[in-house]
């Protein structure tokens, strides 16, 4: 099994170790599969990058100085990527809403259809026969990751070859991944049943699969279903109107502060903590908050440690909340007499979930919920309204933004 280090110094480790390799031999290599322990071809910060240990920014800087913008293009758009996906929920939270009265409808019919439990988990614990589905699905469970390629092959059988409920094969990735946001997992899955770029379904492709797994896996035609059409009947309505970004309260120097730390962004000590009145410093554990159903153990250990680390990082003894009962962070930050919590901004997600739940009990104590919103993602989002190619078109104004001379 691959150990996992959750922390700031091994996550830029690992970057600087990759950084040789985020020019040409990245954007000729990084779309084959060489399996587990094998990913040599791509970076595998994502679980780093997912809690900011890795900061985007500095991951595009490395590749920019190592390679130059034309070598390091196709690098910088993948880091991009993921912020556009960010970007894109937090302009449409109704498609979030959406998945989450899916998956429970889905649950439900799951503990209703016995046909449908046992091909679920023929699926989830790699039994279907399919054997480079079946590799994937042992990877995930016993490593928490997947090649990104990998990925999307997987989803398009689940959905197509399988027929599986789409929401189900994107929750057992949510609770599997390391790496797992519900921007980048919820749209992934959505791009792949034809749901995100609407009437454009990806098909897992035999070929396809043996050309870019090296010859691993060499599945028949026959074994993979035709895809010839999309789930979009099942979202007749189309996608939901675009929303301005959510308005942001910042912390406000001086006032007694609750510092809460989530793995949303573990890299705290970014910010001007010198200008607030720190009471109090806790790490919120919120991993359990990805599926009704249990999530991986080596996501809680990972999250575990990034939290722990980052506590440490300023300083802090790395008291754990849970979050449970979201009235109880009411009560933390009123018993240190903290008049507003400070934490760096929570995308949408369960995270964010959970503070519009605790909002109205934070009102009642008086206290401010209030978050830091990095300047990556101020450059990336208000682009983020439509598919990538705006996003891409503008790369060269995001990174002015990002990076001002």
């Amino acid at each position: 099994m691959t150990e996992w280090i959750a922390t700031r110094a091994e996550g830029e480790k690992q970057l600087a170790a990759f950084a040789p390799r985020m020019g040409r031999r990245y954007a000729n290599g990084r779309n084959t599969d060489q399996g587990a322990g094998r990913h040599t071809a791509v970076s595998v910060l994502s679980p780093y990058i997912r809690r900011r240990l890795v900061l985007e920014a500095d991951a595009v800087a490395a590749a920019l100085a190592a390679h130059g913008p034309e070598d390091a293009e196709k690098f910088v758009q993948e880091v991009i990527w993921r912020g556009y996906l960010k970007g894109w929920l937090e302009r449409r939270p109704q498609v979030w809403a959406s998945y989450l009265r899916g998956l429970d409808a889905d649950l439900a019919a799951l503990d209703r259809d016995r046909r449908l439990r046992r091909d679920v988990e023929r699926a989830i614990s790699g039994q279907t026969g399919l054997e480079c589905f079946d590799a994937w699905a042992t990877e995930l469970v016993e490593i928490g990751y997947l090649h990104n390629h990998a990925r999307i092959w997987f989803a398009s059988i689940w959905i197509f070859t399988l027929g599986l409920p789409w929401r189900l094969g994107a929750d057992f990735f949510y609770r599997h991944l390391l790496d797992g946001d519900a921007a980048s997992n919820t749209l992934g899955w959505r791009w792949v049943a034809g749901l995100h770029t609407r009437g454009k379904p990806y098909p897992a492709d035999a070929q396809n699969i043996a050309a870019f797994t090296a010859g691993r896996f060499t599945p028949r035609p026959s074994d993979l279903a035709e895809v010839t059409q999309g789930l979009e009947a099942t979202e007749p309505d189309g996608l939901p109107s675009l929303l301005p970004l959510r308005a942001v309260t910042t912390p406000q120097p001086g006032k007694p502060t609750a510092l809460l730390i989530t793995d949303e962004d573990c890299r705290v000590e970014d910010f001007d903590l010198s200008a607030i009145d720190i009471r109090t410093t806790d790490t919120l554990t919120t991993s359990h908050l990805r599926s009704p159903l249990p999530v991986s153990d080596l996501v809680h250990a990972f999250e575990a440690g990034a939290l722990t680390d980052a506590a440490l990082r300023i300083g802090a003894a790395p008291v754990t909340l849970h979050a449970a009962d979201p009235t109880a962070l009411a009560k933390w930050a009123a018993a240190s007499g903290a008049t507003q919590i400070a934490t760096p901004y929570i995308t949408t997600g369960p995270l964010r979930d959970f503070m519009d739940d605790a909002a109205p009990s934070l009102a009642r104590a008086g206290i401010t919920f209030c978050e830091w919103r990095r300047e990556w993602d101020a450059a990336i989002w208000p682009h983020a309204t439509a598919g990538f190619f705006k996003v891409k078109q503008n790369i060269p104004r995001i990174l002015n933004q990002v990076f001002p001379a």
